[in-house]
Parts: C-alpha cells; sequence; structure tokens
C-alpha cells in the first residue's frame, strides 16, 4: 500500500473498474498456478524492520519524517505513527551464511538510522511496544501526514461508525476507548518472509499455523501498555481491536476481525486462499491500475496484481500470504507476522531462524497437518502463546506438552535438519539457534520486562519506572548481547529527567472514590479503614463534582451523630483542580497558595488521578 496513490473504494465511482480489475488479477493468478510459471528456486527469505523512536527523555519522538528524509534510502519507509519507522530487508536464497548476511545489513541499516536520528536529538529502541507510550501520544497529531494513513483512520471509523474499544485482560486490565487507529501504532514487529512452493501451498501453510504458537512462547517481547501487563505478547490483542472494523451490537455475528489467525486450515491452491480473502473482507481502498493483469499476461510480461495486492495488504492475518515478483519471475511467500521487534538483532534473527528452520524441516509425520491436528487447537495454542507465553502449554500430538519441553524436544531439531537441508553453514545455525537454547533455559524479552518493571515500581512510580525500563533496554541493544544474558536493572535514578516535572509523573491514579449518592458514614469509615486523607466524590455520569477530605474526617470522628445522609451534603464542590500535563512547579504553588494539601487531576470532567502534599 505504501508505494500506491490509494482513494477509500467506499461511494466511489471507480468501484466497478476495482472489482474488474481484482477479478482479473484473480483470473491471471489461476493462468500462472496452472502454466506453473511460478518460481521454485532458489527459495528466499526476507524481513521487515519496524523499531521506534524516543527523545533524550525516553520518551516517543515525533520526528519520524525528518529522519526518514535525512536518511534518504530506499531501504526506509514510514510507519503509521510519527515515533516509528521500518527498514526493508533485501530478499536472499536460503543458504549459505544467508542469515549472518542479512544480520550484518540490519546492523548496517540500523547503524544509518541511528547516525541520521542523533541529529535530532533522538533514539532508536527494538520492542514489541515501547514502554513510554501514554494516550496522549496517540492523539490524530502524531500519526504521519500521509494520506493513506489518513484514508485508512477514516475507512476504519466509517465502516465501524462507533469509537474503537479496547479491552485487554492480563494480571491488569486495560478497558478504553478511542477515535482513531493509532493504537495500532504502538505495535513494532520483526515481520519475516519464506519463499514455499506454490504446487505445496496446502501442507505449507496449514504447517506455518500449527508452528505459530510453540515459536511466537519463546519470542513475546511485549507483555506491556500503560504500565500495565496485560499478555506476554500484548501486541497480538492490541494489533486485532485497533484494526477491528467490526462494532459489537446484539447479534450473534460471525465475521472475523482483519487481524485474524483464521478460523480453518487452508484447503486447496493459493488462489483458493486469495478468494477466501476477497470473499470473507470487503474491500476498502481503490488504486488506478493503469494496466489489465490478464492482458499482460498475453503480453508475456508478468503482472503485479496489484488490486489484489492492495486488497491483501488490509487483511492482516498472522501468517499472511503474499505475491511477489523476483528477477521477473513470480513467487509466493508466506509473511510471518506475529514475532515482535527486538529485544536485539542478535535475538530478532535467531527467532527468524527458528521459524525458517522448522518449515523447512517438517517431517513427512507432519505432512497434511490438516488431517491429523485439529485446527482449533493449533488457534487455542497460538492465542494462549501469546497470553502466557514461555509458561504456554500446548497441544501436540495428541498430548499435552509444556514449551519449553515442545520446542527442545520436537521443534529444534527440526529446525537444526532443516536449516542444514537448505545448506545453511552449521557454524550460523549453531550459533543463532544456541540463542534460543539459551533463552529457554532462562527467560524471554516478556519475563525480562515484567520482572524489570515490577523491580522498578519498587522504588519509582509508574512513568519513572516506565522511563528507567525503556533506558535499559536501549543500554543492552547497544551492547549487542542476546536477552538471556541481560542483567535486571539497577534504576538509575540519574537517568530520570528532574527540571521538566509534570503532574502525571508523581500523581496517584488508583484513587478510592465515591458517588455523591453514597451514606457520608460509610465513606467516612472508608476513610478510617484505609488511612485516606482525601476521597474525590463523582456524580452518575462519573464526573468529580466534590472532595472529603481529612479534615471533614476529624469534624466526623469529634461528633459522629451529625452526619448522615449523602454525600451531597457534606462534600466540598468547589475545587481547585489541575491536569496531568501541567508543572509540578505549578502544583505545588497552587497548594502553598490555596493552603492545601491535594489537587485532583482531570481531563475535563473526568477525575484521572490525584496529586497530594505527600506525592511532591
Amino acid at each position: 500500500m505504501g508505494q500506491l496513490q490509494v482513494e477509500k473504494l467506499r461511494n466511489n465511482p471507480n468501484k466497478t473498474k476495482y472489482v474488474k480489475q481484482l477479478l482479473a488479477d484473480i483470473t491471471a493468478l489461476q493462468h500462472i498456478l496452472d502454466k506453473k510459471m511460478f518460481e521454485q528456486s532458489p527459495i528466499r527469505i526476507g524481513a521487515e524492520q519496524e523499531f521506534c523512536l524516543v527523545d533524550e527523555l525516553w520518551q516517543p519522538s515525533n520526528k519520524a519524517m525528518e529522519i526518514l528524509a535525512s536518511i534518504n534510502d530506499p531501504h526506509f519507509t514510514s510507519e503509521l505513527a510519527l515515533y516509528n519507522l521500518e527498514i526493508n530487508l533485501d530478499p536472499i536464497p536460503l543458504s549459505g551464511n544467508c542469515f549472518s548476511n542479512m544480520h550484518s545489513q540490519l546492523d548496517d541499516l540500523l547503524a544509518i538510522a541511528k547516525d541520521a536520528s542523533e541529529k535530532y536529538a533522538t533514539k532508536i529502541i527494538l520492542c514489541g511496544i515501547l514502554p513510554t507510550i501514554t494516550k496522549r501520544h496517540l492523539d490524530i497529531e502524531y500519526m504521519t501526514p500521509l494520506s493513506r494513513y489518513k484514508i485508512l483512520n477514516e475507512i476504519v471509523k466509517e465502516t465501524r461508525n462507533i469509537d474503537l474499544e479496547f479491552h485487554i485482560k492480563g494480571v491488569d486490565e486495560l478497558n478504553i476507548r478511542h477515535d482513531s487507529v493509532l493504537y495500532e501504532g504502538c505495535n513494532t514487529s520483526f515481520q519475516t518472509h519464506l519463499q514455499i512452493d506454490p504446487y505445496d501451498f496446502e501442507d505449507a501453510y496449514n504447517w506455518s499455523q500449527a508452528i505459530a504458537g510453540p515459536i511466537l512462547s519463546i519470542c513475546t517481547n511485549s507483555p506491556m501498555l500503560f504500565g500495565r501487563e496485560l499478555w506476554e505478547e500484548t501486541r497480538i490483542a492490541l494489533f486485532t481491536q485497533s484494526m477491528d472494523t467490526r462494532a459489537s451490537n446484539f447479534l450473534l455475528n460471525e465475521s472475523e476481525s482483519r487481524v485474524n489467525f483464521g478460523n480453518k486450515w487452508a484447503n486447496g491452491t493459493v488462489v483458493d486462499y486469495f478468494k477466501d480473502s476477497i470473499s470473507g473482507f470487503r474491500s476498502l481502498l481503490f488504486t488506478n491500475v493503469a494496466t489489465d493483469s490478464v492482458k499482460e499476461l498475453k503480453q508475456v510480461k508478468t503482472p503485479k496484481l496489484k488490486a489484489l495486492s492492495l486488497h491483501n495488504g488490509t487483511v492482516y492475518t498472522w501468517n499472511r500470504i503474499c505475491y511477489g515478483i523476483t528477477n521477473g519471475k513470480p513467487h509466493i511467500r508466506i509473511e510471518n507476522r506475529y514475532l515482535p521487534s527486538g529485544p536485539t538483532t542478535e535475538d530478532e534473527i535467531a527467532n527468524m531462524m527458528l521459524w525458517v528452520g522448522i518449515m523447512m524441516g517438517r517431517p513427512k509425520e507432519y505432512n497434511a497437518i490438516h488431517t491429523k491436528m485439529d485446527f482449533k487447537d493449533a488457534k487455542s495454542n497460538f492465542f494462549n502463546a501469546a497470553r502466557y507465553g514461555m509458561a504456554t502449554q500446548f497441544y501436540w500430538d495428541g498430548k499435552l506438552i509444556p514449551s519449553q519441553k515442545l520446542l527442545l524436544d520436537y521443534l529444534l531439531p527440526m529446525a537444526f535438519k532443516g536449516l542444514y537441508s537448505m545448506g545453511v553453514l552449521a557454524k550460523d545455525v549453531e550459533h543463532y539457534l544456541k540463542i534460543i537454547e539459551k533463552r529457554i533455559a532462562s527467560s524471554n524479552g516478556s519475563r525480562w520486562t515484567i520482572l524489570s518493571y515490577r523491580k522498578l515500581r519498587k522504588d519509582f512510580k509508574i512513568p519513572d519506572a516506565l522511563t528507567l525500563l525503556t533506558a535499559k533496554m536501549h543500554e543492552g541493544q547497544q551492547k549487542g548481547y542476546s536477552i538471556d544474558a541481560w542483567q535486571l536493572p539497577r534504576g538509575d535514578a540519574s537517568l530520570i529527567d528532574k527540571d521538566n516535572r509534570k503532574v502525571y509523573h508523581s500523581m496517584s491514579v488508583r484513587t478510592i472514590t465515591a458517588q455523591d449518592s453514597d451514606s457520608v458514614e460509610l465513606v467516612f469509615k472508608m476513610m478510617q479503614w484505609k488511612n485516606i486523607h482525601h476521597v474525590p466524590i463523582l456524580n452518575d455520569e462519573l464526573d468529580l463534582v466534590g472532595l472529603l477530605t481529612w479534615t471533614d474526617l476529624k469534624a466526623y470522628l469529634k461528633n459522629p451523630d451529625k452526619f448522615e445522609g449523602q454525600l451531597l451534603d457534606y462534600m466540598k464542590t468547589e475545587l481547585i483542580t489541575i491536569t496531568e500535563f501541567d508543572s509540578i512547579d505549578l502544583a505545588r504553588e497552587l497548594m502553598r497558595v490555596e493552603g492545601i494539601n491535594c489537587l485532583p487531576v482531570v481531563h475535563g470532567k473526568k477525575l484521572v488521578g490525584i496529586i497530594t502534599s505527600k506525592d511532591l
């Protein structure tokens, strides 16, 4: 999509033209398959590296477009959010030292990005979800100002006709609504590509689905959002919900999210795969394709199938089939979209090698996997891996097997065999798969992140703990050691900016509140039990309307019989408030001037936290 000028297809006068182009592409694809025009060798691999940009305070940077212009290299492209960029690596044949060569190119391109970023006081972070992203970084001004992103956002909103809703439950819970697709910009991945034999499509694709869960379990690296511990790979749930064109209703609707794992084994040819995609998902975008793919075939030209590729680019299966052309020959490849970015390029290449090795090392007994394994077990394995990571137990060969055992006893030997069968150098195989072995014996990126964050939270409030966590990630990536060698952070307070403190750095977000219709005696008792000095009072619309303080409690304790009825009759209603983005200095001055010890923190009429003199 990034290479095309796109328009909304809905109510577009060129819709009929687009449909004809799409159907012509399907006809052309069938012809290419029937006439055995697809390239079958050499098998190539490729990858896309998404990464985050942070400023000197470890917060998301909005300098993506300036950095991209400074780099001026076709390997780089923009992403949805202004704090993300992407690198497209060169596809190379699967043999010899292909993985170490790809690793070298990746490091070289990241070094170019690093040099360009430094001009704008910006650093690069490889992580599935950047810890320091906050809700303010999801405002529309952080969307990359390119028409295709604006159009995609409008389409999702128009199709849903209601704001996007996010509900992800792990150790903590996220339950929030948003008015754009920018939550998708929180996610960064290391998307890997493997060319497959189109005439072995059914077996190859179904095998990629069967192994997705076990591979994801050892590669998770996105356990948190907004300081909440959610899934071990929160990206899976977050991306699904951020691009969901379905709105909830009172009907039992069987439609599927555009970000999906699928609902059945692949059946038939690669052409059937694309027919299913067109049948299951409405086309959203239009681009003016000047040529007819069927006519191009008659002219002995390889068609680009632009209409089909455009449609495919808006259906985000975790294992996505892609059509492409290399050296004038068409090919089919699987794009693995579920692997997260980071923690290091060493880890990423090891993840890729594990996946490619297992794909190529499929034993004969796993041919026709769709006849030997229930699809719902494969799907369950995938989502359990996203939730629980290395703690997952998988349904495999009719048994329930822990993640570590399945990888060590079954899948790693397959990977070694598959890579050796393709002529990959033993030195490379042993180096990168050893990283996977050490990770199985220690911890992966998500576990390191969670343990580090919990340790930091013992001494720091959420914003500062997330800042220190991000700084430690950057330090580990600069050293280049794979995640199994990373130490937990010590919490270097010198990395925290002391000069530009905002209210959100110090406020408490978990606040006990009451409603104006509640019993005043009950709330005073709660204040006693919990030793709470301030209780914000909300109305039925959950707007902030009042406040009870320790002074009120002391008055109650002197004369309990005087206080009866509802809070509405006793609470303070003339409130002095502050916003989370105001400075700490302003909060301190307000408390001094007004002679108070507490400021409710508000967004409009809604309470988002509370800051007290003790916090300061």
